[in-house]
């Protein structure tokens, strides 16, 4: 479970493990990791690191990419620092750590994996998130890819597709663009609640259970999907 130390990741690890599931719990941030049981600190843009993941927790029968970053900025506002940088955590690292550990789940018949993409892809367009929005479009590329790659060998890839969730990730970017747009953090915070008809901000543990499903048996016969959880944004 990447990206594992709070938010989305934080609330699929505990899902996860409320099952019953024996869970390691990945993430760079190694404060965010104390008091769990089975867990690794890294920097998934760490290629070697990632690489020798397998080697430090064995087999997987689920594996959940979690981790990713959202930059701000239009197609002229986006810097080539971000858009690297985008690229590196939200598409080369969710690959690599697939590529990592594909082959024990092909040595033991099968496994799951789920990626965590965004509605804000190749779903819907959404105005100021160039890097994210074209990241997040291609996890949904790569996500269909493993799916046909494996589809007759036992390995399921499906996407979460969720919308605007409340997470710690999403504080920090309200309070950015409210000194930028020179706005109140609550005024900012119901604009981006208001983006879902459905009249408020996701919860993380929706997200969670959306993923427990994708990762169990109950969904054996999806595979290559992109889940949409976004309280009806893609209505509009």
């Amino acid at each position: 479970m990447t990206a594992a130390g709070q938010g989305i990741g934080r609330a699929i690890h505990d899902a996860l493990a409320a099952e019953g599931a024996s869970v390691v719990a990945v993430d760079r941030e190694a404060d965010l990791l104390a008091g769990l049981s089975s867990s690794i600190v890294l920097d998934l843009t760490d290629r070697h690191g990632v690489a020798a993941l397998p080697e430090r927790t064995g087999a997987v029968d689920i594996l959940v990419n979690a981790a990713g970053v959202v930059h701000a900025g239009d197609l002229l506002g986006c810097t080539e620092d971000d858009w690297d940088a985008a690229v590196a955590l939200n598409v080369t690292a969710t690959m690599l750590v697939a590529k990592a550990y594909v082959p024990s789940m092909l040595e033991r018949g099968g496994g799951s994996i789920v990626n965590i993409a965004s509605v804000a892809s190749s779903i819907i367009g959404v105005p100021n998130r160039l890097a994210y929005g074209a990241t997040k479009g291609a996890v949904i590329g790569l996500t269909k890819a493993i799916a046909a790659d494996y589809v007759g060998r036992g390995i399921r890839c499906n996407a979460i597709c969720p919308g605007t969730v409340e997470s710690p990730s999403l504080i920090e970017r309200v309070r950015a663009q409210a000194e930028r747009d020179g706005t109140s953090f609550e005024e900012t915070l119901d604009a981006f609640a208001g983006r879902q008809p459905i009249g408020r901000l996701g919860r993380t543990s929706e997200i969670a259970a959306l993923a427990v499903h994708l990762a169990g048996d109950e969904s054996a016969f999806t595979t290559g999907t992109t889940a949409v959880i976004d309280g009806g944004w893609t209505l509009l």
